[in-house]
């Protein structure tokens, strides 16, 4: 799902991509020619010259930012289009100690056709969930679009040898995921262990195979932006297919100046090597205006190459119905309250 989201404020066609200079500028100072990518992680001192190589984030900046593009409000002709792609790019979530093969059963069924009443509707992106409980929900989205995610590696915490990790990774594509949810190692990383983490990453995307991975940088522990960038390109060095923010279990989660710095990492990396990798926002996203605000900003940070769930995605669970109640509201001019959708 791809098309241009407009808003309402004059926008150059220069804000829409990333601008030549920059990505000159981009290449020049962190040395990212392809071919360099694979001595900056050829050991531990390596890796960490090259993290520590990166231009700092000016935090003040980057809030300041986040905070302007969040401020911009979409044309109505864009807002139906815009609140269907949100609904597109949602990986619907349960990810929860009393889950149960029902409740996953109904969470598939409004993962296939969120709107009951109006099959025009999209479909999300995928279904969420724990590692036993893959199968069940692969069995639910035979013949949809639908995909489905799983959680692995000792997820939230992701305290455990690497050994019960790779098992973790091994159980939930065995039984079907598509994609997998790791997290890193946080206390490594901000011990400095940087080359541990790494390595850590490369063979889960091995254990991986065909699956996607998709790699939680868990940014409400990393402190700063700083840390939030080299954790991103850790991760895009490694082979992570996209970065995300949080398992959903740390507050804070998502936020826009989170959001802007990884952005501007995949953008940065797609730069230099022609390689376009994801991001996915999990954690605090409820409501419509939320979601449009950040479609906007991946617009105006990344690229509107970046509108479409293989590039970007949404973790959430109770966003969906907003997005529908405010679908509704765009096509009959009258609100439909909660009752109408189901309860996450």
């Amino acid at each position: 799902m791809h098309r241009s989201l407009s808003t309402d404020s004059a926008i150059h066609a220069e804000a829409c991509r990333v601008d030549s200079s920059d990505v000159t500028r981009s290449s020049t100072v962190l040395g990212t020619q392809p071919r360099e990518f694979g001595d900056a992680a050829a050991d531990a001192t390596s890796l960490r010259r090259f993290l520590h190589g990166l231009p700092g984030v000016d935090e003040v900046g980057a809030q300041a930012r986040a905070a302007g593009l969040f401020t911009r409000s979409i044309k109505k002709a864009s807002k139906v289009w815009a609140l269907e792609a949100a609904i597109g790019m949602v990986d619907l979530t349960t990810l929860e100690g009393a889950d149960t093969a029902g409740k996953v059963a109904g969470l598939c069924a409004k993962a296939r056709q969120p709107d009951p009443a109006d099959p025009s509707c999209p479909p999300v992106a995928a279904v969420c969930v724990y590692p036993d409980l893959v199968a069940g929900a692969r069995s639910h989205l035979v013949g949809s679009s639908v995909v489905v995610a799983s959680v692995a590696t000792a997820f939230p915490s992701g305290r455990a040898s690497l050994r019960t990790k790779l098992a973790d990774v091994a159980d939930a594509v065995e039984a079907g995921a598509d994609e997998i949810d790791m997290v890193i190692d946080r206390g490594a990383f901000l011990s400095g262990h940087y080359k541990t983490v790494y390595d850590e990453i490369v063979a889960v995307k091995e254990a991986c195979g065909p699956a996607h991975l998709k790699v939680i940088l868990e940014t409400g522990e990393l402190s700063t932006l700083d840390n939030v960038r080299r954790a991103s390109w850790l991760a895009l060095l490694a082979g992570g297919d996209f970065i995300k923010t949080s398992t959903g279990k740390v507050t804070p989660a998502a936020t826009p100046p989170v959001a802007l710095v990884m952005l501007e990492a995949v953008r940065d990396f797609a730069a230099a090597t022609g390689d376009r990798r994801g991001v996915k926002l999990a954690g605090g996203i409820r409501t419509a205006k939320d979601a449009i605000r950040y479609l906007v900003l991946v617009k105006e940070t990344a690229g509107e190459d970046w509108l479409t769930s293989d590039l970007f995605r949404i973790g959430a669970s109770s966003l969906v119905n907003d997005l529908l109640m405010q679908r509704t509201k765009e096509q009959t001019g009258v609100y439909s309250g909660n009752d109408y959708f189901s309860v996450d």
